[in-house]
């Protein structure tokens, strides 16, 4: 009788901490919301000062202090956070155009955003993560 108590309590607490752990599992509507839809890593490079004030594929034209980027596939308007993993130094910038027109480059960086991570001081071009911020519908403001 006394075996069968002890694997009464055993089998009482195993299903109790499963339950408490599946609750705990569960994905809040944060973590939901901040889920990458895309990622992707690759070479990153930036525009030259020779396209400052010209037309990108979006009808904007191109400045060289704002946070802007060329990606080959993505809509305009997505925000990325592009992550250079030598110094993890990031930024979000906005795609704005299409490109780069180089086969091993996913994306092509307006001149401060890539200076603020760090690709001047080495060859204009450098590794990086890439992660789509998701927008966030007016229901998961609240």
């Amino acid at each position: 009788m006394g075996n069968r108590f002890v694997y009464g309590k055993w089998l009482v607490t195993m299903v109790l901490l499963c339950v408490c752990v599946g609750l705990h599992a569960q994905e809040s509507v944060v973590d939901s919301v901040w889920k990458p839809v895309y990622c992707d890593t690759g070479y990153a490079s930036f525009y030259a000062n020779k396209f400052e004030g010209r037309r990108t594929a979006n009808g904007e034209r191109y400045r060289k202090k704002y946070f802007t980027a060329a990606h080959k596939t993505l809509p305009f308007g997505t925000f990325l956070k592009v992550t250079n993993p030598k110094n993890y130094k990031w930024v979000i910038v906005r795609v704005n155009d299409r490109g780069p027109h180089h086969k091993k480059r996913i994306i092509d960086l307006s001149f401060k955003a890539a200076k603020h991570l760090g690709i001047m001081r080495s060859s204009g071009i450098a590794k990086v993560y890439i992660e789509e911020v998701p927008k966030i519908s007016p229901q998961q403001k609240e």
